[in-house]
């Protein structure tokens, strides 16, 4: 990456452009989006190890399209473990199908809608045989207390994971028709009869474009975080035993003792998965990160959106500077970068890509979606939207801290450093995390493209950058409404 005029201050992403150059790369889906930091993800996207907006159905689902989801911290140890299995057990073409029995009511089926983004429930019978399938339109305008065999439809498609069994490509476009002639965007999966997941429209397009994150033996890739308080060695252990692929070393301040302590007490485990540990925002700190043993050095302090440290403390620095120094600090050793926050639209996965990042941590722009932990609320004015919450913050001490006495729990809720409650509305045109995973991937392929880079090492040697004013970057804004 080059500047085309030279910066006279830190930036953030919102300070810089892009500059198109000459290219030879004459297709958005010629560009190879895989990371090349050894956790083999096929997309550059992480997301945040914070409870509101990491669990099982996000990590599951973010795989599946080629990238990682970090299991945060504060949940306890036989539970990661339980989850962890549970998602190697997720197929990776296959969506988890949402099942009730007939005799279930409308309401249970309600209820259970929202966990999906494809917003339909299987009724199955004994053996997990199909019977029907109810959508949010059978339920409409009925007694909520009616048993789903009396609203769902008998007449959906269904579709053979035989099918699967040879071309996988030719099976998706077969798959994709028997919907589409049905005039359905959804159906269940079938293995010998019994229901094995469910597929969408759009999902067999999309498993032709993504290439799922996946283990040696084919399983979905899974995140973990662990802290740097309490047994850090006796954690990492039971993660990577339970079959963790990537492990993350995880606190506010990395550039510190008790950091380096626990990558110590990780290293003797001799670990056979890439380690990472953050977060800092200077090059000293990403050469003692490495030094102590991570492979992969997370980068910010306070540019995320639930965070409140900057204006707390003064501590901080802008993300794209930050980014750009780390990254250069981290190529000189070997190791690679984790750009963790600050990202608002695509734009910002680019250039933190194109400072040198492997991957883009995204955490509160994930937390208003259909796989998101949160319960779907919905406001005054008929809007869905989850809390979210910092992991700094009040609610987020409350959590890790539930097991210590009520004398320093209070104690450690005096200090915070994030926002306890905060709305993160679903965007309708992009309710699920898939459709802002084709947001984003979508622009950072036209960035590529205009950079005439076929991957993302080509991204970032031949990226060039340019400083802007406020008014130059609202200039490229677009206007919802004419002026």
């Amino acid at each position: 990456m080059r500047f085309i005029n030279t910066p006279s201050t830190d930036l953030t992403y919102s300070d810089a452009f892009l500059v198109p150059s000459r290219s030879e790369v004459v297709s958005r889906l010629d560009v190879d989006l895989a990371s090349d930091d050894g956790t083999g993800t096929s997309i550059p996207l992480v997301v945040s190890n914070m409870t509101a907006v990491t669990g099982r159905r996000m990590v599951e689902t973010v795989a599946r399209r080629g990238g990682l989801a970090v299991l945060p911290q504060d949940i306890p140890l036989d539970v990661l473990t339980e989850v962890t299995g549970w998602i190697k057990g997720r197929h990776d073409t296959f969506e988890t199908a949402l099942h009730l029995k007939p005799s279930d009511t409308v309401i249970d089926a309600l209820h259970l809608m929202h966990k999906r983004s494809h917003g339909a429930v299987v009724i199955v019978g004994p053996d997990m045989q199909v019977a029907g399938v109810v959508r949010p339109s059978d339920c409409e305008s009925v007694d909520r207390f009616s048993s789903l065999e009396s609203v769902m439809r008998t007449n959906a498609p269904v579709i053979d994971a035989a099918l699967f069994d040879g071309d996988r490509d030719e099976a998706l476009k077969e798959a994709f028709n028997t919907m589409d002639s049905a005039g359905t965007s959804f159906a269940p999966v079938t293995r010998n009869g019994r229901l094995a997941g469910a597929l969408t429209r759009t999902g067999a397009l999309r498993s032709t474009i993504y290439r799922p994150a996946v283990d040696s033996r084919g399983a979905l890739k899974v995140a973990a975080a662990v802290g740097i308080n309490g047994d850090v060695k006796t954690k990492a252990k039971t993660l990577l035993d339970g079959g963790v692929d990537v492990l993350v070393v995880d606190t506010a301040h990395g550039h510190q003792r008790k950091m380096f302590d626990a990558l110590e007490a990780v290293r003797s485990l001799d670990p056979e998965v890439p380690v990472v540990a953050g977060n800092v925002v200077s090059a000293d700190g990403v050469k003692d990160l490495v030094s102590a043993g991570a492979s992969i050095v997370k980068v910010g302090v306070g540019p995320g959106a639930m965070c409140t440290t900057r204006m707390m403390t003064a501590v901080g620095r802008p993300q794209f500077s930050a980014v750009l120094e780390c990254s250069e600090a981290a190529a000189e050793l070997g190791a690679s970068v984790w750009a963790d926050g600050g990202v608002r639209y695509p734009r910002d996965v680019a250039l933190a890509l194109a400072a040198g990042a492997s991957q883009v941590m995204v955490g509160s722009w994930f937390a208003g979606t259909y796989e998101s932990p949160g319960d779907l609320q919905t406001d005054s004015s008929g809007r869905q939207y989850k809390e979210s919450f910092g992991m700094a913050s009040a609610r987020a001490v409350q959590n890790r801290t539930q097991r210590e006495g009520s004398f320093d729990r209070a104690r450690k809720g005096l200090f915070e450093e994030g926002i306890s409650s905060s709305r993160m509305y679903l965007d309708p045109a992009r309710p699920g995390v898939e459709d802002l995973l084709d947001m984003i991937t979508a622009g950072l392929r036209s960035s590529m493209t205009y950079a005439g880079a076929a991957d993302l090492a080509a991204f970032r040697e031949r990226a060039l950058v340019g400083v802007q004013s406020a008014a130059g970057y609202e200039e490229g804004r677009p206007l919802q409404e004419s002026w």
